[in-house]
């Protein structure tokens, strides 16, 4: 029987532990650029299994919130690899998210300040983070209207993610990619019923809806390996004002269509992204979705995510629930989180007012266990 701190293969990627830090968004990438900051951040996390880095656009277009880190740029891509290089030299492993916002997204923040994108022209009841021009302070404002992509668009959308996984993968020196198709962006968006309402050959039903992300996911393996290849999905969260008329029968199919890919690993959050895993009003059959993925023929590894903590990740191992567990905000506060884990130790807090924004104080600055 495995257990939390057991080896597991995820594609290409040999994990020496089962422990995975979730991608999280801290915001200090001035101009999308990772500083040297950043590379000390996942340098000190890199007894993890896997290091999943924030969300990283793939585009201008694709960015939604002010100073995260870009793929499309030779100055991020030298960021970034920066940043892989000090994590293997700690012996880590990471990867990064791919990342298109859709409509969570500013006017301010896109190309020539046009407005955002998205499958249909409908505002998500949402916010972005901005910075003041003036004062140089962070705030969050609602998002802007988004116009609705013409179907002769998509293949520059699917191009993109291409590019920003070769990108990541030849020049920045990430071991493999997340798609980020989960939390109501876009990807996440063309999936349900109520950010969707096309009529073309990318709205309607459930095949429909899946297409560009099937697309998109079918284009990176081809490019990277599906090897170095993961995916995140998240059936039933209402992140980004995001919600879907039947999910079940949509994600089951997401699924078993992902699953003829040979992908390294599914990384599924469970419930509502930051809150409980059980919602009475979005039920979601977490185990038919997995036993779905394996009937189909899915081998890879099966991530789990959202408010686990180290007895139920343990269990969620140990009954074959899961093969790896994300954990996401205490890494921020643990930088040492396995060790922690691993030996029952207290988790250190974290401050929240320091999540977003900012410089070394609650980014860099939590000490590991018994450090003063």
């Amino acid at each position: 029987m495995p257990t939390l701190f057991d080896p597991v293969k995820a594609g290409k990627l040999q994990l020496p532990n089962r422990i995975a830090m979730a991608p999280l968004t801290r915001n200090r990438s001035p101009e999308a650029i990772p500083t040297e900051l950043t590379a000390t951040y996942y340098a000190q996390r890199a007894s993890a299994g896997l290091l999943i880095s924030e969300a990283t656009a793939i585009s201008q277009q694709g960015q939604g919130y002010a100073d995260v880190p870009g793929l499309y740029g030779s100055e991020q891509l030298e960021g970034w690899k920066r940043v892989t290089d000090a994590v293997h030299e700690a012996g880590g492993r990471i990867v990064t998210q791919l990342w298109h916002v859709g409509r969570i997204s500013h006017e301010s923040l896109q190309p020539d300040q046009q407005a955002p994108v998205a499958p249909s022209a409908i505002t998500a009841k949402s916010k972005t983070y901005l910075i003041d021009a003036e004062t140089g302070k962070g705030h969050f404002a609602p998002t802007s209207a988004p116009r609705a992509l013409d179907p002769t668009e998509l293949p520059g959308i699917v191009h993109s993610f291409v590019v920003a996984a070769r990108n990541a993968v030849q020049t920045a020196g990430f071991d493999g990619v997340e798609i980020h198709a989960a939390n109501g962006y876009l990807l996440d968006q063309f999936l349900k019923t109520g950010a969707n309402q096309r009529t073309d050959d990318y709205g309607g039903s459930i095949a429909n809806r899946a297409r560009l992300l099937l697309e998109v996911t079918r284009a990176v393996a081809d490019a990277i390996g599906g090897e170095r290849t993961g995916i995140r999905l998240s059936p039933v969260t209402p992140a980004n004002d995001i919600v879907d008329d039947d999910p079940q029968p949509l994600f089951e199919h997401v699924v078993r269509e992902l699953a003829k890919l040979d992908l390294a690993y599914m990384h599924i959050i469970e419930g509502a992204t930051g809150g409980p895993r059980d919602l009475p009003e979005r039920p979601f059959d977490y185990a038919a979705l997995q036993s779905a993925y394996r009937s189909a023929g899915g081998q890879g590894a099966w991530m789990v995510n959202n408010g686990y903590d180290r007895e139920a990740a343990i269990d969620a191992v140990a009954r074959g629930h899961a093969d790896i567990v994300a954990f996401g905000k205490a890494f921020i506060s643990n930088p040492d989180l396995v060790h922690r884990l691993h030996d029952d130790l207290p988790l250190a807090p974290w401050d929240q007012s320091t999540f977003y924004g900012g410089g070394a104080k609650g980014y860099t600055d939590y000490p590991r266990y018994g450090a003063k």
